[in-house]
């Protein structure tokens, strides 16, 4: 399995940015799928995750409201529509795959199996 993250940048506090990650994997509509970010110094931390077969998404609580995830099983991809970007959103941001993973363990990184190379996402002023 290979992801490929893009669309990171430099935004302004309250612009908005859409990621994209491509997955290279055949049955891509099995695989879990989620965003972490990882500021400077700062852990790995969740962001959002869908499940296989199109669920509903899940948020931190921290980006509920503001950020979006969506996929397009046809075109072996999803994507996270950022809005009203704040500071604090500054990060690398990864998405990640599994095929197994329990709910409980979604937030968790090391529970993921694969993992993109990260894009960087800057917001300042």
């Amino acid at each position: 399995v290979q992801l490929q993250a893009s669309g990171g940048g430099l935004a302004q506090p309250g612009d908005s940015l859409r990621l994209s990650c491509a997955a290279s994997v055949v049955s891509f509509s099995t695989y879990t799928m989620s965003w972490f970010r990882q500021a400077p110094g700062k852990a790995r931390e969740f962001v959002s995750a869908m499940k296989r077969y199109n669920s509903v998404p899940i948020y931190a609580d921290s980006v509920k409201g503001r950020f979006t995830m969506s996929r397009d099983n046809a075109k072996n991809a999803v994507y996270l529509q950022m809005n009203t970007l704040q500071s604090e959103d500054t990060a690398v941001y990864f998405c990640a795959a599994d095929r197994q993973i329990i709910s409980s363990s979604m937030g968790n990184p090391d529970a993921w199996d694969y993992w993109g190379q990260g894009t960087q996402v800057t917001v300042s002023s």
